[in-house]
């Protein structure tokens, strides 16, 4: 019997994998840093083969601690971090330029030029998203528009795209798979998530030739073998990360909700088979496809969360560590009218300003670093409540609890505060590594490790449940300070 499913979960600044058992528990753990790249400012890239060296790395060493083989392992499963666009030669494998990450602003302006053109509703009811630099869509457009010869070698069929799903699936299957699931296409803004097929008119619109494009799957599917554990293993399952998290959530009924304090933060609420358009500037996404069943969901996207805490680090340099900002934070009894607004790359949801600039006011001379630390802390909480405010209009029923995972969940200044802001209770589960389980679950679906959806909810435990307790005076105080700093935030204020 093959004991372990693998979950490969590439991130914005590491590559992991983890090894899980039947009870949906860490066996393993391994975990590299990749280089991040800068070379303009609102530009961010990564290298692709680094990517993939990273990936390989870890999941060959998690399998190797264990003293396991190919022959132990029931099916790998790929999360990743969505819309970073890798474009690669189809017959030797090398990428023609660096990924182009999704916190990357460069074709901000072609961005505007679409919107000015009259076309933010017409790709909304198509792809469920607001015109955004975010997206894959206008990045491959701008690698075919600058790398030199990228175009015509694209136009003859020798190009390839993918988000770095399929870069993983084409490595990892000795470039025979050129794959990606409906969750991963639905966040390029050049797929239909009616049709469920990519749109040949958003195709034509950014002059992107359909020949470069993956075929899409289920979310929960043998997509092909590896051999590079020995043995042919099934690669099995593909979720963007904040859908595997979803699932990993077990949020599977519809008005369920997680929030994932990650890199990035991103709050998905499932909202069953049928998509619902946002009027209150949220995403409508594909929350993943498991046979012939689509889940849809909406998203609220806030661009830094646990980068402020880096910036804290590397920018102001006033903790040594990402760990050591809660007891900063902790060492002050309130944020002491400090309020900051981490718009460093721009604003997601629900204000989707791209030109807007981080903020930091209400200093004085009694500000000191730690007023800082809270406040930056208190700045992911606010955005998200300003997320779950809009989720709540859109789906028509207030927020029940708030399920929530990743690194910055552990922080338990961070979680009270958010319990305290939304009025509701915060659920922090058992096991916070939900990304990566999310995809682990999806793999071992689809090859029978699991039996159904039904096993594998009954291994969701919680951990820690937060409840409000601040006066509900101090919350509107606080809120109304938010709201404040927001607006001399915004670009044109």
């Amino acid at each position: 019997m093959k004991e372990y499913v693998i979950a490969l979960d590439q991130g914005t600044s590491s590559s992991r994998a983890i090894v899980f058992n039947r009870r949906g528990e860490a066996a393993a753990v391994c975990q590299k840093e990749f280089t991040q790249h800068f070379p303009q400012p609102g530009m961010v890239e990564h290298d692709p083969m680094e990517i993939w060296a990273t990936e390989y790395a870890v999941m060959t060493e998690a399998v190797a601690s264990l003293g396991l083989g190919g022959a132990d392992i029931a099916a790998i499963g790929i999360t990743n971090q969505r819309e970073t666009t890798i474009v690669w030669d189809a017959a030797t494998g090398k990428p023609v330029c660096n990924a182009i990450v999704w916190q990357d602003r460069r074709t901000s302006e072609f961005c505007d030029s679409l919107k000015a053109a009259g076309l933010t509703e017409r790709i909304r009811e198509k792809t469920g998203l607001i015109i955004d630099a975010y997206f894959s869509g206008t990045k491959i457009r701008w690698i075919l528009d600058n790398v030199p010869g990228a175009r015509e070698r694209a136009e003859r069929g020798e190009l390839r795209f993918g988000t770095v799903d399929s870069w993983l699936v084409w490595n990892l299957t000795g470039g025979h798979e050129h794959v990606t699931d409906v969750t991963n296409a639905s966040r390029t803004m050049l797929f239909n998530i009616n049709t469920l097929e990519w749109d040949s008119e958003l195709l034509e619109l950014l002059d992107i030739p359909a020949s470069m494009m993956p075929q899409v799957r289920s979310s929960s599917e043998i997509y092909g073998q590896t051999s590079l554990l020995g043995g042919n293993v099934p690669v099995a399952g593909i979720a963007g990360d904040q859908q595997a998290a979803l699932f990993g959530q077990m949020c599977t009924e519809p008005g369920s909700v997680k929030n994932t304090y990650g890199t990035g933060c991103f709050l998905l609420m499932n909202t069953g088979t049928r998509p619902i358009l946002s009027r209150n500037n949220l995403l409508t996404t594909i929350a993943w496809k498991i046979g012939d069943t689509v889940n849809y969901a909406l998203e609220g996207s806030i661009f830094v969360a646990g980068s402020v805490v880096q910036w804290l680090r590397d920018g102001l340099g006033i903790i040594r560590s990402s760990s050591e900002v809660e007891a900063l934070a902790s060492s002050v009894p309130d944020n002491g009218g400090v309020y900051m607004v981490p718009a460093l790359t721009g604003l997601g949801a629900p204000y989707w300003d791209q030109y807007a600039k981080g903020s930091i006011s209400g200093i004085t001379r009694g500000t000191t670093a730690a007023h800082i630390a809270r406040a930056a802390l208190e700045g992911i909480a606010f955005e998200t409540m300003d997320i779950v405010s809009a989720m709540e209009k859109d789906a028509g029923v207030p927020l029940g609890e708030l399920k929530v995972d990743g690194g910055a969940s552990r922080n338990n200044l961070l979680m009270q505060f958010q319990s305290d802001i939304l009025g509701t209770p915060v659920v922090r589960p058992d096991v916070t590594e939900t990304t990566a389980l999310g995809a682990a679950y999806l793999a071992g679906l689809a090859v029978g490790f699991w039996q159904d959806i039904e096993e594998v909810k009954k291994q969701w435990k919680a951990e820690k449940v937060f409840t409000p307790q601040m006066p509900s005076e101090e919350v509107d105080k606080r809120k109304q300070g938010w709201a404040d700093a927001v607006e001399r935030t915004l670009s044109g204020k």
